[in-house]
């Protein structure tokens, strides 16, 4: 790759060497002409001071007003050379300054291809991944004001009436009263999940796993919810996608978390199929379950903490959101990537871990 701006800054410095050149020029053109002159006074017997002294004058005028026309050229060259290269750089410090206040719309206008242009590009793209986890970020604190409120506000409620005797003490208030608490447990297990999902890179205990026996130690948990809704399961495991490397804890919570996703949004008589299949580039498991269609501007978000494609889903239905977070938290602390697709066919969320 040709090192423009390295370029672009050698011009502007090849006019003064050049001026360099150019006094270099005119000592040797004295040397020159004093023994041209003194030739010539030999032959033709001309006086050569005063011949010799007309000829120099003229010479170095020229060359004065030459080097001074240089250098005007020359610092009119260098500012524009630098103005052109800098103002891009101008542009990233004032918009830094804008990203540092909380503004991340702002973006740098890109006018090269190079060194400078691909500094803007990368500058773009940070401030898009800043403006997207800002969103993200106020987008979670308001789900867990709203997951929290719910609850807080049922047991305030039945609280005071049991308090003004407005509702009689029964089993089934009890009952509800702990169905409240329940649910803040459980979210609040959630988030602690997450947390050490986040961590989970420091405290990986690696060894050598049986994938499929994985799988089957989760669904065989799992068996129960699933003949409830009488859903069907299918296994598709290849040979040769057994053996994985990775942490027993953390790939049996990604696995669990996959399944209870799976389980709770395949409708009633749906199909879950579970297939896992060897590449060059690692595992792959896949998750496929029938059901709704996600829309694929959703697709990108399903794995954003508190993210939930249908925002009106109750806690009940959906979870906080926080089930695909962590999986995608726990693979990629393996170094695996996550994703899914969704179409007629139906939904597919798989992980894939490295050889």
């Amino acid at each position: 790759m040709r090192q423009r701006l390295l370029w672009k800054l050698l011009i502007g410095h090849i006019v003064p060497v050049f001026v360099g050149i150019a006094f270099m020029v005119r000592r040797a053109m004295d040397r020159a002409a004093a023994d041209y002159y003194q030739e010539i006074s030999g032959i033709c017997r001309v006086p050569p001071r005063e011949a010799h002294g007309r000829f120099l004058d003229a010479i170095h005028g020229d060359l004065v007003w030459g080097v001074l026309a240089i250098l005007a050229l020359t610092l009119l060259v260098m500012y524009l050379v630098t103005r052109w290269v800098l103002r891009p750089l101008f542009q990233i410090t004032a918009i830094t300054r804008k990203v540092a206040d909380g503004n991340y719309s702002a973006r740098v206008n890109v006018v090269s291809r190079y060194e400078v242009g691909r500094l803007a590009d990368a500058f773009n793209h940070m401030a898009d991944n800043l403006e997207k986890i800002e969103r993200l970020r106020k987008n979670m604190v308001a789900d867990i004001a709203h997951e929290l409120r719910t609850p807080l506000t049922n047991l305030r409620g039945y609280l005071e009436g049991l308090s003004d005797s407005v509702i009689p003490p029964s089993r089934e208030t009890f009952r509800m009263l702990e169905q409240e608490v329940l649910r803040l447990v459980h979210l609040v297990e959630d988030l602690q999940q997450l947390a050490r999902a986040d961590a989970a890179r420091a405290f990986l205990d690696r060894q050598e796993l049986s994938l499929h026996e994985l799988l089957g130690q989760i669904m065989e948990l799992y068996r129960p919810n699933f003949l409830e809704k009488e859903i069907r399961v299918q296994w598709r495991l290849e040979p040769g996608s057994e053996r994985v490397t990775a942490d027993r804890d953390k790939l049996l919570q990604a696995i669990r978390n996959l399944a209870d996703n799976a389980w709770k949004y395949t409708p009633r008589e749906g199909t879950v199929t579970i297939s896992a299949k060897r590449s060059a580039h690692g595992v792959r498991t896949v998750f496929a379950n029938s059901g709704a269609v996600i829309g694929e501007k959703d697709i990108p978000f399903l794995f954003e903490r508190f993210y939930r494609a249908d925002r009106s889903r109750s806690r009940d239905a959906g979870g906080a959101g926080i089930g695909l977070a962590i999986v995608k938290e726990l693979i990629e602390a393996h170094g695996g990537t996550v994703g899914a697709e969704s179409d007629q066919g139906g939904t597919r969320v798989w992980f894939q871990l490295p050889l």
